[in-house]
């Protein structure tokens, strides 16, 4: 196997020559970086990942840190993860998955220098890994949106935006009566894009008059009939129904379908998901798409901006618009 000091020996120049004209980090002649080229070429030289990484103080490698919470879908999760390392891949980096929630590993992974930056997923709206963050010296994407944001680099769905389109679609319909399915009460708790699209939910229904009801969804077909009782008890004229969980959406139309309601003659439904994961229900519903793969695109694109020396901190919030398959109408009488 060739070595640098072949290299230099068949250019003719000084190994450190070598080291320079594969890092880059000197002005090399045009002449001299061909004949160290020509030589790398004709012996087959291939510069050791580790000297490269300790020479030039890069890794080549991020960090995609994923906690694994027991109410994770894992289907979303993986459309996120396919998303960052095929990105990644693009940008000519490589990608270590952290899964613990503990902050320990973000320490142990940036202070042993293993990463050159990191992606950071589940994003609460108080969360306590951010002000570790803007300690660690790396630089971070945060997919998702803290209650402060300032100085951060954030991207996501935007949440808020998309529960008012829903609300504005349906009473647009004439729909007076409209409930909001949360996710689960664990992930209500945890998770601040939950709480901003209540709020988007509560405000568009706030200014257009209208009653609603709320109630989080854990996903099997017991909650979900214990989540459409509470509904109705909440509000009696309930005509339509907002569903931001993909888990339990299935289970939704499967109670429905039991109590003989249909969709959209008896109710109008409107989901807020993946478009992956809502896909496979063997029937369309009106949705309005968490491009889960583009959050993941732009995270990366975003943290190699920033490792590029070329990227500021900023927020980017997504957006999709309502796709019609049917499952909305007027509500009856009307």
């Amino acid at each position: 196997m060739a070595t640098i000091m072949d290299v230099a020996q068949e250019a003719g120049v000084s190994p450190s020559t070598v080291s320079y004209v594969l890092s880059g980090k000197r002005a090399i002649s045009a002449a001299t970086r061909a004949r160290v080229l020509d030589a790398v070429a004709a012996l087959g030289y291939r510069p050791h990942a580790g000297a490269r990484a300790l020479a030039s103080a890069r890794t080549q490698v991020i960090g995609l840190v994923v906690p694994l919470h027991e109410d994770a879908d894992v289907n979303v999760v993986m459309q996120f993860v396919r998303a960052v390392t095929t990105t990644a891949r693009r940008h000519e980096y490589d990608v270590l998955l952290l899964t613990q929630e503990d902050a320990g590993a973000l320490e142990r992974v940036t202070s042993g220098a293993l990463v050159d930056g990191l992606v950071v997923m589940d994003i609460e709206a108080d969360d306590p890994r951010v002000a570790l963050l803007a300690r660690l010296h790396r630089p971070a994407v945060l997919i998702g949106l803290p209650r402060e944001s300032r100085g951060l680099s954030c991207v996501d769905f935007d949440f808020a935006r998309a529960a008012r389109s829903a609300v504005d679609h349906l009473v647009r319909l004439g729909h007076r009566g409209i409930g909001l399915v949360s996710a689960s009460a664990s992930s209500v708790h945890r998770a601040g894009y939950v709480d901003r699209l209540r709020a988007g939910f509560e405000e568009a229904a706030a200014a257009a008059g209208v009653a609603v009801a709320t109630s989080p969804c854990d996903p099997s077909p017991q909650a979900a009939r214990a989540c459409l009782a509470s509904l109705r008890a909440q509000q009696s004229g309930l005509t339509a129904l907002v569903v931001h969980h993909e888990a339990a959406l299935p289970h939704l139309l499967d109670a429905l379908a039991e109590e003989g309601v249909r969709l959209p003659q008896d109710l109008s439904l409107v989901a807020v998901g993946s478009a992956e994961v809502t896909g496979r229900l063997g029937r369309a519903v009106d949705l309005l798409d968490v491009p889960v793969g583009e959050v993941g695109r732009v995270a990366v694109e975003m943290l190699a901006e920033r490792l590029a020396g070329v990227g500021t901190a900023e927020v980017r919030l997504l957006t999709s618009t309502l796709a019609e398959h049917g499952s909305t109408a007027p509500p009856r009488g009307r």
